[in-house]
């Protein structure tokens, strides 16, 4: 078994770092024919045991579990699309369209800072943990409301509505923690400042 030092090489050396605080740290790559990128795409899944899957299905499958430090592949969610990397450096990216991303880690001491959440390198202070979740749009509806349990990495992910403003509210171990948030291309898909008090 690798070494936790060799496994966070190899995700910086991917390119993907973990939780990327700028945004434009990790460039997608290069746009190419359709066909080709496509071809590409379904290799990559293929290899990878991903095959058949929608970015939003892998988003969720790795972000379910830390098997993927070791094994890969590593994923990093941008507000419009999922880039993919493998063990052997390949790389590609698939849309993501109708939804946007937010992968959230409640803390009670201890954080890290977080642009572009990183599917195998964020880790959270509080794994498989519940929290009852609140999400509010600016126009007062309510887009979740329910108990969410982080993951073994200590995040807690939540699809909602692109281009939206609003708070989202976690409330956990008798304490709880408001935030603003906002779902355009130029906001962060990870959450690393909700300090429970």
């Amino acid at each position: 078994m690798k070494s936790p030092v060799v496994i966070l090489a190899a995700v910086l050396a991917i390119g993907l770092g973990g939780c990327a605080t700028d945004n434009a740290a990790a460039p997608a790559p290069a746009p190419s024919q359709s066909q080709a990128a496509s071809g590409e795409v379904e290799a990559f899944l293929a290899k990878n045991d991903l095959a058949g899957m929608s970015a939003p299905e892998i988003i969720e499958k790795l972000e379910a579990t830390n098997a993927d430090r070791e094994t890969g592949p590593i994923g990093s969610v941008r507000p419009n699309e999922l880039i993919l990397s493998g063990a052997d450096k390949s790389q590609v990216s698939m849309p993501i369209t109708d939804k946007f991303y937010l992968s959230f880690a409640p803390y009670a001491t201890r954080t890290h800072d977080c642009f572009n959440h990183n599917l195998a390198s964020c880790q959270g202070e509080l794994p498989q943990t519940p929290f009852e979740v609140t999400v509010v749009d600016s126009s007062g509806a309510t887009l979740v409301n329910e108990t969410l349990t982080s993951h073994d990495n200590g995040f807690v992910g939540v699809w909602l509505p692109k281009d939206i403003t609003g708070t989202i509210t976690v409330r956990g171990q008798g304490k709880e923690v408001t935030s603003d948030i906002s779902t355009s291309a130029d906001d962060p898909t990870c959450l690393t400042t909700l300090k429970l008090t």
